[in-house]
């Protein structure tokens, strides 16, 4: 199992996606968007540069649809080029996002949750 550090805003508070500072952020990696309630809901997940990747979901009506659920959070993890297409299918199956449905095709790699 790869061991990623998952990014909060503050020591134990999610980071809000839509408030966020994206110029801050300069990782290459993967993220996990998801919706707060009884249950939250992963809504989209990806790779790449987590800044431009956030700024398009930020705009994307689908992802956006899920604010009436809860709350809309984010957090992110450095990993490698060579691992993301094996992370993203991990976290993938183990989730089942709400929006998205082309993962890669890819061998799953092992991460811990960010969720506990």
């Amino acid at each position: 199992m790869i061991n990623l550090s998952w990014v909060k805003c503050k020591e134990n508070v999610w980071c809000s996606l839509e408030r966020v500072n994206l110029d801050e952020v300069t990782t290459n990696g993967v993220y996990i968007i998801w919706h707060a309630g009884n249950p939250g809901r992963v809504v989209r997940l990806g790779q790449g540069d987590i800044r431009e990747r956030l700024k398009a979901h930020r705009l994307d009506p689908k992802v956006l649809a899920y604010k009436q659920s809860g709350a809309l959070y984010v957090t992110w993890a450095a990993v490698l080029a060579s691992q993301q297409d094996g992370v993203e299918r991990y976290l993938a199956d183990t989730w089942t996002p709400l929006v998205g449905e082309a993962f890669p095709q890819a061998l799953p790699l092992a991460v811990n949750s960010p969720f506990g």
